[in-house]
């Protein structure tokens, strides 16, 4: 069995149709609850790391102090070893810091169900390889890539953020959109108050109900494309024979 390290930021977050494909391909998935204290482990017995969102903030390194750890780990598995990496929203954000490139809060946030456009270097990239030039996506972001790492290649763009995807090389690669997303994510959110607070905070009233009647007709496509970008990676790294 192969193994994927998750670093995960929150309670009830999880890779969600990530799973799934984890499961296909024979790898376990290993979380590490960095807000909860727990350490990072040696990386060397790894195949693929994985790196959720969070309500943190990637400089909130003295609220959190964990977080240079994780830049330096996540450093040290793109750069030095080169292995498989996926990141989402702050996992996006930490693969951006943790190569040099720059995080700030945006100039407007993204809170529901938003449009990205592939990029003309997407189109010929591997990890993008099969993809339509637009797709609508989930977002939940306060924060945002200003500056990409110099080693990195946009894949998406939008109106609201110009970086919403990025590769190093053909083995990372990480969104600002939550494409880990799934009907179940969305409807578990029901039973936790303070998802659907936050959710009304940004939305207004009612935001909920009327993101999961907005969302769920549109999850069969947007899984479509997170398989693809699935698939690519792991075919490109050689993680799938």
């Amino acid at each position: 069995m192969k193994r994927a390290l998750v670093f995960q930021h929150m309670d009830h977050d999880h890779p969600g149709r990530f799973l799934d494909f984890f499961a296909e391909d024979g790898i376990i998935p290993e979380p590490v609850r960095l807000f909860e204290g727990q350490a990072i482990p040696n990386l060397a017995p790894y195949d693929f790391l994985f790196v959720l969102g969070g309500a943190q903030d990637t400089w909130q390194e003295d609220e959190h102090p964990w977080l240079a750890g994780e830049k330096q780990a996540i450093r040290e598995w793109v750069m030095d070893r080169a292995k498989p990496y996926f990141g989402v929203c702050l996992g996006h954000q930490l693969l951006t810091t943790a190569l040099g490139g720059e995080v700030a809060l945006a100039d407007e946030g993204e809170v529901g169900v938003f449009d990205v456009a592939l990029t003309d270097d997407a189109r010929t990239h591997p990890l993008m390889a099969g993809l339509d030039g637009s797709h609508k996506v989930m977002q939940w972001h306060m924060a945002e890539v200003k500056r990409a790492p110099q080693q990195a290649i946009v894949l998406a763009t939008s109106p609201r953020t110009a970086v919403q995807a990025i590769a190093i090389d053909d083995h990372a690669m990480s969104t600002q959109f939550h494409c880990e997303f799934t009907p179940q994510t969305v409807a578990g959110w029901s039973s936790m108050p303070a998802y659907i607070a936050n959710l009304e905070k940004h939305r207004g009233p009612g935001a909920y109900d009327a993101l999961v009647a907005q969302s769920f007709p549109l999850m069969p496509r947007m899984a479509e494309m997170t398989r693809r970008m699935y698939d690519n990676l792991v075919i490109a790294t050689g993680l799938r024979k």
